[in-house]
């Protein structure tokens, strides 16, 4: 096989492949046993008819597409480290010629990774915010933890905004019932405006075993189109009202839900940890600036077979988000109104922030001779191992060598961006 790099422009180039004849003859022979089954031939038994036969019938390229389907991907693969061209999209073939002097001949063009003319990177100037850990931050994580320690607790009175009420439901629209409308034993706070309209309003004043008739109207952008615009009637029964009860915020609570004994012990603690993570937030935005600017300064079309692919996982770990909050991609759409393609649009900015960081850290890379030792990678394997429970050669021998390569690629990356931090100018 040869491979020769015909022409480049922008990100598509052309390559020459030139498969062998014997070889293509090889793949023809492979696909006409594993066919030859299909074919009808007058005079012979049904998946008896030799090749030549079959050619005659029914021309002599009968089996040409499915051979160069057979041997197309390990080809091109070949025909990409010989040109050392960054292939990233789908290849579109044309068949130049088909000949037993010259064998198989095609041209075949693909989109490839942009060559990335670099700006300045060494000496960005960012600036780095770290956040002030004051008394009232502390006061307010003191705050969360008594939240999450508190208790519901039975009140007998009336509806107040902030209760937590337990109710039966049901909706009807147009005098029917709706699909979606009906639910026994509801948690819902009063204020939350988790419901439509002034559902949760129309609650207020009511009394415990209550039955009430809330009447309310669905938005005119629902995402349902059956029920948008239209007025509805909620029958509604109060089984239940509930407060949250807080626990005291003392030395006592501190000894009681922590590993401390004093309160003072633990605003210590929450600070220091507070402090700490702000730290470390600031050094993820000074990280994520100076890729920004470094790839603001260089020169690229951005490739969007890579800005798609990028989209694609961004929508695959947000369907991973959801079900792990036991929700399915489909009920965020119903909600929200949006489709899959207004999900990406909204992402897409991103995406090509991302595309465009990870091309320019790449070329910097390869600009500064930045590489990922063995023992490096060996080093993140056993990161790894550690998270999993496992011993570090046990996973190493689980992974594949491109899973390998592509943890060493990670360390790569990181160790570019520490390069550019190195050599920036904080303010």
């Amino acid at each position: 096989m040869k491979a020769e790099l015909l022409k480049r422009e922008g990100n598509l180039v052309t390559l020459k492949i030139a498969v062998e004849y014997a070889n293509f003859n090889e793949a023809i022979e492979k696909v006409y046993k594993k066919t030859k089954g299909k074919y009808n031939i007058p005079g012979f038994r049904k998946g008896k008819a030799p090749r030549k036969i079959i050619e005659m019938n029914y021309g002599k390229g009968i089996f040409y597409g499915d051979a160069i389907d057979a041997i197309f991907e390990e080809v091109f693969e070949k025909a990409v480290n010989e040109t050392g061209v960054a292939a990233i999209g789908r290849p579109s073939i044309d068949i130049e010629e088909i000949s037993e002097d010259n064998g198989l001949v095609m041209l075949v063009e693909v989109e490839v990774k942009p060559e990335v003319k670099l700006g300045d990177y060494k000496g960005l100037e960012v600036k780095k915010e770290v956040a002030e850990i004051t008394d009232e931050t502390v006061q307010l994580e003191l705050d969360r933890m008594a939240e999450q320690n508190s208790r519901l607790v039975d009140v007998e009175r009336t509806v107040e905004d902030g209760d937590i009420v337990t109710i039966d439901f049901k909706g009807f629209v147009d005098g029917k019932e709706f699909e979606g409308g009906n639910a026994e034993g509801y948690e819902l706070t009063i204020g939350s405006d988790t419901f439509i309209d002034t559902f949760e309003d129309q609650l207020k004043g009511k009394a415990l075993n209550e039955e009430v008739e809330v009447n309310v109207t669905f938005p005119e952008g629902y995402a349902r189109e059956d029920l948008a615009g239209k007025p509805a009637k909620f029958e509604v029964k109060i089984n239940a009202i509930k407060v949250k009860e807080l626990p005291e915020i003392n030395d006592e609570f501190a000894a009681d839900t922590t590993e401390f004994e004093t309160l003072a012990e633990l605003k210590a603690d929450i600070k220091a940890k507070l402090e700490e993570e702000a730290e470390a937030m600031a050094e993820s935005q000074v990280r994520n600036e100076i890729v920004k600017l470094a790839a603001e300064k260089a020169e690229f079309e951005t490739p969007e077979t890579m800005v798609e692919a990028q989209l694609s996982r961004m929508m695959n770990e947000l369907a991973f988000q959801l079900q792990s909050q036991g929700l399915q991609m489909e009920q965020l759409l119903e909600i929200t109104g949006k489709s899959i393609e207004g999900l990406k649009d909204e992402r897409r900015e991103d995406a090509e922030q991302i595309v465009r960081g990870s091309l320019v850290l790449e070329a910097i890379g390869a600009a500064e001779g930045i590489e990922a030792s063995e023992e490096e990678t060996d080093a993140e394997i056993a990161k790894m191992a550690e998270m999993y429970r496992m011993e570090a050669e046990e996973v190493k021998k689980a992974l594949r060598p491109e899973d390998i390569e592509d943890i060493a690629g990670q360390v790569k990356i990181r160790k570019t961006i520490d390069f550019l931090v190195e050599n920036a100018k904080l303010v």
